[in-house]
């Protein structure tokens, strides 16, 4: 990762990821869920997850975002659908959600697609936004058990060219007030956030990483 902000900034940045990951540990389920982003590395550990008989369906679900709209072709579903084909997941095994444009509707309209058969769920996520997609699974689709996990990539190698480092600091920092002020709204289960995340979100905003508020 190049460095391009100051030591504090890094640190407060890496405390804000910690608390954003989980990775559950992961068993058989009847359907495994790819939330679409700008990170393709979602689609690969989809695909992954398939092979290694996780689940027998995949569902990919995602528009456009305010990251995305010039990254994809079509929409990110399709795109990570064509990933996840080029990687030997089965076109007929494969389900495409493209209308949702934030995680709650990634949940509500999986949902709504899955069918009333399915009880358990792997949702795939980048690694920042497990906790958020964790919270919003449990207050949107409480009847199915919903485990949380992403591709096993470093803080160091999360950014990327088309989202670069200080990218990705506004979109820790934005995740840490959505946590904070959604379950008013009831769009997530409430959640504790410890004191020395809201310090270091406290920090990074004052630090100017506030865009994605």
């Amino acid at each position: 990762m190049k460095l391009s902000v100051s030591p504090a900034v890094l640190l407060a940045a890496r405390t804000l990821w910690d608390f954003h990951i989980i990775y559950d540990d992961l068993s058989e389920a009847d359907l495994i869920i790819g939330l679409g982003s700008y990170d393709l590395r979602v689609a690969d550990h989809c695909a992954e997850l398939f092979r290694r008989g996780f689940a027998k369906r995949v569902l990919f679900t995602g528009k456009s975002g305010n990251w995305t709209g010039n990254l994809y072709e079509g929409t990110e579903a399709d795109a990570f659908a064509a990933r996840a084909k080029e990687l030997g997941v089965p076109e007929a095994v494969i389900m495409i959600e493209p209308a949702a444009t934030n995680i709650g509707e990634n949940i509500r309209f999986s949902r709504a697609m899955a069918g009333s058969d399915v009880r358990r769920i792997i949702i795939v996520t980048k690694p920042q936004t497990q906790r958020r997609a964790h919270a919003t699974a449990r207050a949107q689709w409480p009847q199915v058990v919903a485990l949380v996990t992403a591709p096993p990539t470093r803080f160091e190698d999360q950014p990327t060219e088309a989202y670069p480092l200080e990218m990705f600091i506004h979109e820790l920092v934005g995740d840490v007030q959505r946590i904070r002020d959604y379950p008013a709204k009831g769009f997530q289960i409430a959640q504790s956030v410890p004191a020395s995340v809201a310090d270091a979100f406290d920090f990074l905003v004052k630090e100017g990483y506030h865009h994605h508020l």
